[in-house]
């Protein structure tokens, strides 16, 4: 009888303590998750390699630490794939809970593009030093304790790429937007054009189409359709916006009103026929 008492008190001490650090861990620790995407390029290929993703949310500015990447370091990525609502998932972890103030990206010097031409062909990206400590980008987000965060990096390509002239070297400084998928919307839609088929006018869609939006004359993003037509634009501020085509071999195309996006929905619009 002794014996069973001391065992449930065991157990009993074991259920407590076992809650109660479940419960510490989610009282003082929010999850994160780092989602990379790509503003279109005219460029066949953008190779980048990422070493490391730190944040800082110390009041110590030389604090850091590291992000542990879903897939391992390095990261080497095709910026050029990530379009059309595709993206990858860099990092989906646990951290304490307070103020995120900046994440930093580490590259390598393991940087190249790949240019159209008659045969591609494959070009170093010099990568500044001070790239290859980190790029540091702001945040300033109060991570409330037991949320989920994500984060959508929009690295926008050609803003990114430098061409240095007549040399032919090409320089890497990375253009990112930063936006927290909770307090953003997406547009998404299809794009088709006529074209002649055993001289009848059918509308199919396009492919590889840019597609940008903007608010108040200023341009914000941009994103490529895919195979089907489609596009999806991410990481958007809740408000208006006006989407705008120029494609080779049509007429140029701006929305007749604008598209209202609420954060945390994706705003659909129809079918744009070029």
């Amino acid at each position: 009888m002794i014996l069973k008492k001391f065992s449930f008190i065991i157990l009993t001490l074991f259920v407590f303590f076992g809650f109660q650090s479940c419960k510490n861990d989610t009282i003082d620790t929010a999850r994160i998750q780092l989602k990379l995407i790509d503003a279109p390029g005219d460029y066949l290929e953008v190779n980048v390699e990422i070493i490391d993703i730190l944040y800082n949310n110390s009041e110590n500015e030389e604090a850091w630490t590291s992000f542990i990447p879903v897939s391992g370091y390095p990261i080497n990525i095709d910026l050029t794939e990530l379009i059309a609502g595709n993206n990858l998932l860099l990092t989906d972890q646990i951290i304490p809970s307070g103020t995120l103030k900046q994440i930093r990206l580490v590259l390598s010097d393991n940087n190249n593009l790949v240019i159209e031409g008659e045969e591609p062909i494959s070009v170093h990206l010099d990568t500044p030093s001070a790239l290859q400590s980190g790029l540091k980008l702001n945040l300033n987000t109060n991570l409330e304790p037991g949320f989920s965060y994500t984060f959508i990096l929009d690295w926008d390509v050609n803003k990114s790429i430098v061409d240095t002239g007549n040399s032919g070297k090409y320089n890497l400084k990375p253009v990112i937007r930063v936006n927290t998928e909770v307090n953003s919307g997406s547009i998404s839609g299809t794009v088709t054009g006529e074209v002649e088929n055993d001289d009848i006018e059918e509308a199919v869609p396009l492919t590889n189409v840019s597609v940008s939006v903007y608010q108040d004359d200023v341009y914000v993003a941009e994103s490529l359709t895919d195979e089907n037509g489609v596009f999806l634009i991410q990481g958007l501020d809740a408000g208006d916006y006006l989407i705008q085509i120029e494609q080779e071999g049509y007429d140029n195309y701006v929305s007749a009103a604008p598209i209202t996006v609420i954060a945390g929905e994706v705003s659909q619009v129809a079918t744009i026929e070029l």
